[in-house]
């Protein structure tokens, strides 16, 4: 339970495997920016052991996503002033999950934007790395 799975992605950035553009980590959670941006500053927060949903992630680590989740969104809205912020999870294939390991969605909303719940084109990585720095530079832990 919460072993590292092989073959997935969140999993990988956590072991260094793959790179991800790192906004804040601590000894339970990784909060990084999502590859494929819904909208600029698009934020994934992850549980580090791997549980692939709600189901199956227990209570205490769900509350540490969510516990985190307040000062990344305070930080996102600092760095870029949306007029909202959604914050969502999902779980299970027909609900949208493509990445099985639970995470948490950060995304920032502006007034008109189109609604979506994953973005379509991979993001620079230069341009998630700063977004990044910019966020956590507004991070107060």
């Amino acid at each position: 339970m919460g072993e590292p799975k092989a073959g997935c992605v969140f999993c990988k950035i956590l072991a260094g495997q793959s790179s991800a553009s790192r906004v804040y980590e601590n000894d339970d959670v990784l909060v990084f920016m999502d590859l494929f941006p819904v909208e600029q500053g698009h934020t994934l927060i992850i549980p580090k052991p791997h549980w692939e949903n709600i189901f199956e992630t227990p209570a205490d680590a769900l509350e540490k996503v969510i516990t985190i989740s307040k000062p990344v969104a305070h930080a996102i809205r600092e760095t870029l002033t949306p007029a909202g912020i959604q914050v969502f999870q999902l779980n299970g294939a027909a609900a949208g999950q493509t990445v099985f390991h639970y995470h948490m969605h950060l995304i920032p909303r502006w007034q008109g934007g189109a609604f979506a719940f994953h973005g379509r084109h991979r993001e620079e990585r230069e341009k998630l790395d700063e977004m990044a720095q910019r966020i956590a530079s507004n991070l107060q832990i």
